[in-house]
């Protein structure tokens, strides 16, 4: 007998259902003890976000912020993310910045993985926030409230490539035109250009 039918007859007696407990997944964090993002790419967050076309297929956002300038790293938007394409993508982001000291991430199937493990070892060092603790990865758990409430909950999408421009321009108008009053009211891209300790 199914799981299914075993609940129905529970239901059917008025009993309780027992409810299966889904495991949490937990990634072994490589950093010592909580990292400080005291510099540009010393820290870099990254966290994903889900939303759909209109025809019900669904879109998946990687935001990637550099928690001391603010700067929101990458505009990937695809239908979804692997690991192998968001190493790729944190490898094109090194290109021009250099690799962060530290990743910090939660604990999702891209992230903790044995892939990600092996590319980490060369490069970053990961730090997995607790499971259920979102506000141990405050900065981009804020921004992607922002990108929430600015952008997917007031737009309609067609397609994926109408995401991509409309999410990639909102991404631009947060680094070039929000002014941050941790920054000192200077833009996310203003503070990273004029930053002198790195």
């Amino acid at each position: 007998m199914n799981h299914k039918k075993i609940q129905r007859l529970w239901r059917e007696e008025g009993l309780r259902v027992p409810q299966r407990r889904r495991r949490k997944r937990v990634g072994s964090s490589t950093a010592p003890d909580w990292p400080t993002a005291d510099a540009p790419n010393r820290v870099w967050a990254v966290d994903f976000q889900f939303d759909a076309t209109t025809d019900g297929r669904p879109i998946k956002l990687v935001s990637i912020i550099d928690e001391h300038t603010r700067e929101c790293l990458t505009s990937l938007v695809e239908r979804s993310v692997t690991a192998d394409a968001l190493i790729d993508e944190l490898d094109r982001l090194a290109l021009t910045r250099g690799y962060p000291a530290v990743l910090r991430c939660d604990n999702g199937p891209e992230l903790a993985c044995e892939a990600m493990a092996d590319w980490a070892g060369e490069h970053v060092v990961l730090s997995f926030i607790p499971p259920g603790e979102p506000w141990r990865n405050g900065y981009v758990e804020s921004f992607n409230g922002r990108v929430r409430d600015e952008c997917l909950n007031i737009n309609i999408f067609w397609s994926l490539a109408q995401a991509r421009m409309v999410i990639t321009d909102w991404k631009d108008d947060y680094n070039h035109r929000r002014r941050h009053s941790s920054l000192g009211y200077q833009t996310p891209a203003v503070y990273a250009a004029a930053c002198t300790h790195r």
